[in-house]
């Protein structure tokens, strides 16, 4: 077959992103590999805001926030997801064919350079590891349909030889990139009442997990100290470093709240005062990323005291309010 394809009533021109995606929220993006599994459980009609708890045990790691990724042992007990590592030891469009023709979907890393839905930022400007999800692949015409950060594109001509290396001579030295098989033949569509039961026990299971100590103080210590350094530098050094930093803690907790709003509408009662707490933090760092480039860009100092007050405080609330679920 040359003409494969998992979910294939899905077209790019028409697809509607999960409102995790819209425009309305304050990080539109996240991070590549939470952002593809909020839309392929979106486009597999299920809720994925049920899975977001694992985001509230982030931690500040010394150079970067927790690159936070939903728990596959959480995909298949909400889901039925079965997600595993996959043994690429032949070129990644042989077991495009195989795997999509078999109805399971393929995540995997990607260079953004060749895809095009990064037009702006990385798309033929700069090459940057990235993570995608295969649906749709169509060898003759040479086209692919994919999962991307806010939502779901296709690739063709260059782009998709250079995504799969076709046309090229075997190079020995190119390691294949990660890779995941996903299964969907024991998807699990529950009743929104276990759904929810559900994702309550994972606030209980994630909140034991939280960091002992207030890690936002511990972030403004680094940034302190770091931020001279990154001015020299300039701002695509700054870009990378916010992305790993900022970027992380503000999207985390704007899952966080979306998670908990959710569970407030469909009935649950006295989340409004950590939802609140979390929606600040996350809306502060987004005010903390763009102060950040203008001192970069203007090499001034920058004197972020009160910002960070104002995230370490509502760490603390958000926390405090979320304690009667343990």
């Amino acid at each position: 077959m040359s003409s494969v394809s998992v979910l294939a009533r899905l077209d790019p021109t028409t697809y509607g992103r999960h409102r995790l995606h819209t425009e309305g929220c304050v990080w539109v993006e996240k991070n590549c590999y939470v952002d593809i599994w909020i839309e392929v459980i979106h486009a597999l009609g299920l809720e994925p805001r049920a899975v977001l708890p694992f985001t509230a045990a982030i931690d500040f790691e010394g150079d970067q926030w927790t690159f936070f990724k939903p728990p596959h042992d959480e995909l298949r007990e909400l889901y039925g997801l079965d997600v595993q590592e996959m043994n690429v030891w032949r070129p990644l469009i042989e077991h495009a064919l195989e795997h999509l023709g078999a109805g399971r979907l393929i995540s995997t890393e990607a260079d953004a350079f060749w895809l095009p839905d990064t037009s702006g930022t990385d798309y033929r400007r700069q090459h940057t590891k990235s993570t995608i999800v295969l649906n749709d692949l169509d060898l003759e015409k040479r086209r692919l349909g994919y999962f991307h950060n806010a939502g779901y594109y296709s690739l063709e001509g260059e782009d998709f030889a250079r995504t799969f290396r076709l046309d090229t001579p075997p190079d020995p030295t190119f390691m294949p990139l990660f890779a995941e098989l996903v299964r969907i033949d024991a998807l699990v569509r529950r009743p929104a009442s276990e759904l929810l039961a559900l994702s309550r026990s994972l606030w209980r299971r994630h909140l034991k997990r939280r960091p002992a100590s207030n890690p936002v103080r511990r972030f403004q210590a680094r940034f302190e100290r770091d931020l001279p350094g990154i001015q020299e530098r300039g701002l695509a050094y700054y870009h990378a470093w916010a992305f790993g930093t900022i970027r992380q803690l503000g999207a985390a907790f704007e899952l966080a709240a979306a998670n908990l709003e959710w569970l407030t509408a469909e009935g649950v009662a006295g989340l409004a005062p950590a939802t609140l707490a979390f929606e600040q933090l996350s809306a502060a760092n987004k005010t903390l990323i763009l102060k950040g480039a203008r001192a970069t860009n203007s090499r001034r100092p920058l004197d972020g005291a009160a910002l960070f007050e104002e995230m370490a405080g509502a760490w603390e609330r958000g926390m405090q309010a979320m304690e009667p679920l343990l």
